[in-house]
């Protein structure tokens, strides 16, 4: 059993433990990342968007029946403003097939408030697993979606 932490001093500690619950399938650490408000929000990759506590905990809970869930947040970029911070991850998911162990990768936002208890996270957005490592597009032209 892990001894208790103190709060989350930054977002990156909160990310941290985020990832390490899940890589532990530890729901009770992985719920407590998350702030005590009830308009949380998230969504799994191809998945409906889960928001309050109930949902998001039922959704990890289900995927927890089937193991932990080795992610494994890379490539990490930060964009910090007072008490609000968003990471945009790149998710290197190991997977276990028939051909041995495979990788996907996911692209992932992480949304971050500074609470009294500390660092807590508000939004987690997957987009669908890729095959092949995604590519990072840096450009000064405005893009159209």
């Amino acid at each position: 059993m892990r001894k208790p932490k103190l709060p989350p001093s930054s977002p990156d500690d909160t990310e941290a433990a985020f990832y390490d619950a899940l890589q532990h399938a530890d729901i009770e650490r992985l719920m407590a990342c998350w702030t005590d408000e009830d308009d949380i929000v998230c969504v799994h990759p191809g998945g409906p968007r889960l928001v309050g506590h109930a949902a998001v905990r039922s959704a990890f809970e289900a995927m927890f029946a089937n193991g932990s869930v080795q992610a494994f947040p890379e490539k990490v970029r930060r964009l910090e403003a007072g008490a609000c911070s968003v990471h945009s991850v790149v998710e290197r998911v190991a997977v276990m097939s028939d051909d041995g162990l495979q990788h996907a990768w996911v692209v992932a936002t992480n949304v971050y408030t500074k609470t009294a208890q500390g660092w807590r996270m508000v939004a987690h957005h997957a987009s669908p697993g890729l095959r092949t490592e995604p590519v990072e597009v840096l450009t000064n032209q405005p893009v159209l979606h």
